[in-house]
């Protein structure tokens, strides 16, 4: 079945909502609502270096992987913005988010400008977050993560939370280009106890051809325990490329310590993998071809940490191990390694 999402559609959609919602939103009386609301900037960071080892051939590398400053605040009770800059993405710099954001309920929230698309837990998780080195194969090849566009955000109800937004199909470093369609996204989150559950469904179309993606996750954490398990599938509406499979599957223990400034040891386990995955891009004859050749991989790791309120640091060590099919030569960034990372948040 083909999805069509049309520019007309979706702003008929968004004023109608707009609407419907926004007498509602600025009824309230300014001089008591700004009450106790702090106007002033927040300033947060994330440094990631490490240095990776090839096993197979020694050969090896020194990276800066993260250098991000985010700056973010309220302008006024029900408006706040978000810019986000990363000064160092192995020798680039990107520019990662700027938007502004209207409350038009307690619940509702819009937010309009460049930002992370809502799918996916995986590919949400910000870097500081992060269980292992490298992200796994749901967060790093078939989440796409951000876009210029509109996303409202509700809840929560009753342990119930949404996010649905609609973006650009070009890239976030081409805005000017008009378009006739837009990419859409949402997911919906379940908190019950010490679990959540959470659906996503993303579209998008990267070049001519539409890709729809579909994504589901459980979560549990119980004291020093947590495990998740997350499953996407990248249907192509294209006859010559068969869906993409990608999955994850982790879990994390923590126990406190006191090693000098450091304060708590966690160790990981993950295993995740993927089929034959394509951007949807098609080459010189019109064809969709994999960009990513399926694989399997296995990581084990520990994470020396000091968490203190808003800030941390931790001290990671990862090896992983690659499963790739008989015959296939893997590029030298994905054959067994070892990696060493040093992450600061503050």
């Amino acid at each position: 079945m083909t999805l069509l999402f049309t520019r007309k559609t979706i702003a008929v959609t968004l004023l109608c909502v707009a609407g419907a919602m926004g007498t509602q939103a600025f009824a309230a009386d300014e001089t008591n609502a700004s009450e106790g609301i702090d106007y002033r900037p927040e300033i947060h960071g994330t440094l990631r270096t490490r240095y990776e080892m090839n096993v197979e051939d020694d050969a090896a590398r020194f990276q800066v992987r993260a250098a991000r400053v985010s700056f973010e605040g309220k302008v006024a009770p029900t408006i706040d913005y978000y810019v986000q800059a990363d000064f160092d993405v192995r020798g680039e710099f990107s520019f990662l988010d700027a938007w502004g954001r209207v409350a038009l309920s307690d619940k509702v929230k819009v937010s309009l400008g460049q930002m992370r698309v809502p799918f996916s837990v995986g590919a949400s998780r910000a870097p500081h977050l992060y269980y292992f080195a490298n992200r796994s194969t749901v967060g790093k090849l078939v989440g796409r993560q951000r876009g210029v566009g509109c996303k409202v955000a509700v809840g929560s109800f009753g342990g119930l939370t949404a996010e649905a937004g609609v973006f650009n199909t070009a890239t976030i470093t081409r805005q000017q280009v008009w378009e006739h369609s837009v990419d859409a996204a949402c997911k919906a989150r379940y908190t019950v106890g010490n679990m959540f559950f959470e659906g996503g469904f993303e579209s998008v179309m990267p070049d001519s051809i539409r890709i729809n993606q579909y994504d589901a996750c459980v979560h549990w954490q119980s004291g020093r325990w947590m495990v998740e398990g997350e499953y996407l599938y990248k249907h192509y509406e294209c006859p010559n490329f068969k869906p993409t499979h990608a999955w994850n599957v982790m879990g994390n223990y923590d126990m406190p310590v006191k090693v000098g400034t450091f304060n708590r040891l966690s160790f990981q386990t993950r295993y995740d993998g993927i089929t034959d995955n394509s951007q949807g891009v098609r080459d010189e004859e019109g064809e969709l071809f994999p960009t990513t050749k399926r694989f399997q991989r296995v990581t084990v790791g520990t994470t020396l940490s000091y968490v203190h309120k808003k800030v941390r640091a931790d001290v990671r060590l990862n090896y992983e191990n690659y499963f790739f099919p008989s015959g296939y030569v893997a590029p030298i960034g994905e054959r067994d390694k070892v990696l060493a990372e040093l992450i600061i948040r503050f």
